[in-house]
């Protein structure tokens, strides 16, 4: 077991439509769990898509146009993608007719779930929500659903979503990232200190979290 006087901190710049920030995070928790580091970890939210309109677009579409992936270069990567998370407890159920979303109000709900301890839940159960059941995370009445799942109260869950209450607060924290030089995702602070993007695989999660360790001592 590593023993540290106090948790570590863990930051997480994540956007719920991010297959590698699940990934991520998954090798992140085998990590946690395989060296036994006391951790706490912080949500916070980023937007792939803060342009994008209420009725979304088609995911394969989506891919080629942002990135210029060919449908087979898409597919490789979904196959890529359900492999990885099979072997790390996840699933990822994608089809053809799914589609990508703007996450805006799934970030106030989370920022709201977090003042009921239950941040990290949601965040968990919209992953699940999106890529595993394939739900429409645009709409509020199943963000309330996913919510009410979660524990939180459906009724106040729906009226965060409608008066918008945590808005402001969700962009400055999304304005503060990118002003970090925060430009993709999934991004990891480790300490306050350390930077780390991309999915980097159990192993090198493991090696970081025992250099920390290490430098704790």
């Amino acid at each position: 077991m590593t023993e540290t006087t106090q948790p570590l901190r863990i930051d997480i710049i994540s956007d719920v439509v991010c297959p590698w920030c699940i990934v991520g995070y998954s090798q992140l928790t085998q990590a946690l769990e395989a060296t036994g580091t006391a951790h706490e970890i912080h949500w916070h939210p980023f937007e792939l898509n803060p342009e994008m309109g209420p009725e979304g677009q088609n995911l394969g579409e989506h891919i080629t146009e942002k990135y210029g992936s060919t449908r087979e270069q898409s597919l490789e990567s979904r196959k890529q993608l359900t492999q990885l998370g099979a072997g790390l407890g996840f699933e990822f159920n994608f089809a053809d007719d799914m589609r990508m979303h703007n996450t805006f109000n799934a970030h106030q709900l989370i920022h709201w779930a977090n003042t009921q301890n239950l941040g990290n839940a949601l965040e968990q159960a919209l992953f699940a929500a999106h890529f595993t059941h394939r739900r429409d995370l645009s709409d509020i009445n199943v963000l309330v659903d996913v919510a009410r799942e979660t524990g939180l109260d459906a009724t106040e869950a729906k009226a965060v979503l409608e008066d918008q209450r945590f808005a402001e607060d969700v962009r400055k924290i999304e304005s503060f990232w990118v002003q970090q030089g925060i430009r993709g995702v999934p991004a990891i602070v480790f300490d306050q200190k350390h930077l780390v993007t991309g999915a980097q695989g159990t192993e090198n999660y493991t090696s970081i979290l025992k250099q920390l360790a290490r430098a704790d001592a």
